[in-house]
């Protein structure tokens, strides 16, 4: 295929503000175009057409002949497929408009992917809505800024590091990793980082008489490879943040803060909360961290339905899912100078 299509459209309330966004790529993954519409107030099916109808659009200005068109939207997907009708009036005359440009292309073809693997997209869509205006991001990351220097905190099998360094690989977070540390010393999470040639340390606690000789460690470890911002990635142990790391240390939790926080809300603990409490949306927390638990600067939340079927593991993937878009989006604000914090509140500039 000539060009990769990467398109979404999302709404808050159903209809709400809403955006559509797309990204176009290369077949070696290289930004073309990227751009997000302010809809105002739409739904979500008409804000996921309008995206589409846009990228196919941009793709026909370049005079693109092939296109591989992506969208986590299954509904669309399908619609486009043939495989269900367009019966919704307000989205007769996309879908109508949306195969009209199809047809003017010499080959193309449509496929669903996970949100995850749709997290530019997304991520430019919530960008349009929070600034409500049209958003033109023609480049990955800027390459002016230097990249920003993360310590990575972690004591278990390390999906969220590799999660942040396939976003880093991919060009989308101007970042670099400079050193991950490990309470643990077995566990998967290590042999990822060897396996990835990161500078790897271990920092056990039962190596230390206390706490206090503990979190020195962790600091010294953090300041001697000059880092920047710290990051809980499945972090399980007490430190004590010193000040120079004063909002400088991001966690993610794996449901919408306050509720279901604090001393012993881990893993599968927190899901399984969740569902006893009957639930209908669960979701992640990414926040600033004090040296108390779950407690810090709200940077920003991701929601996802709690289905009736659901165990703590299937509502855990669901909520990964959310977790891969959100901890790069504010590690990205963060990059970018645009989080402020007003005493217990994080704002993030326009």
């Amino acid at each position: 295929m000539d060009v990769i299509v990467y398109t979404d459209g999302g709404a808050r309330g159903n209809p709400g503000p809403a955006a559509a966004a797309f990204i176009l790529t290369d077949n070696k993954h290289k930004t073309l175009l990227a751009k997000a519409f302010y809809l105002g107030k739409a739904t979500n099916n008409i804000a996921e057409y309008t995206g589409l109808l846009k990228s196919l659009e941009a793709a026909h200005d370049i005079n693109a002949q092939k296109v591989l068109i992506r969208s986590d939207s299954e509904l669309i997907v399908r619609q486009i497929k043939g495989e269900y009708k367009v019966k919704s009036p307000g989205l007769v005359e996309l879908y109508a408009q949306c195969m009209e440009l199809l047809t003017q292309f010499a080959a193309w073809k449509i496929e669903h992917v996970p949100r995850e693997q749709n997290s530019r997209a997304d991520a430019l869509v919530n960008r349009a809505i929070d600034a409500k205006r049209d958003i033109e991001a023609s480049a990955p990351v800027s390459k002016n800024r230097k990249p920003l220097r993360l310590g990575i905190l972690l004591s278990g099998g390390g999906r969220t590091m590799m999660n942040i360094l396939e976003q880093i690989d991919a060009g989308r977070l101007n970042a670099v990793i400079a050193v991950v540390i490990s309470s643990r010393s077995t566990v998967e999470g290590v042999e990822k980082a060897k396996a990835a040639g990161l500078n790897l340390k271990i920092v056990r606690t039962k190596d230390y008489p206390d706490t206090e000789s503990f979190s020195s460690q962790i600091a010294a470890q953090l300041q001697a490879a000059d880092v920047e911002l710290v990051i809980q990635a499945g972090w399980l142990c007490l430190w004590h943040i010193p000040d120079v790391y004063n909002n400088r240390v991001m966690n993610i939790h794996p449901a919408l803060l306050p509720s279901f926080g604090g001393k012993g809300m881990w893993g599968h603990h927190v899901h399984e909360a969740v569902l006893q409490a009957g639930c209908k949306v669960s979701g992640c927390t990414v926040h600033f961290c004090t040296n108390k638990y779950d407690e810090g600067p709200i940077i920003l939340q991701r929601c996802c339905p709690v289905k009736e079927d659901d165990t703590p593991d299937t509502l855990a993937q669901r909520v990964f899912g959310q977790e891969c878009i959100a901890y790069p989006e504010a590690i990205r604000l963060f990059a970018e100078g645009r989080l402020r914090v007003e005493g217990r509140v994080a704002r993030i500039k326009q």
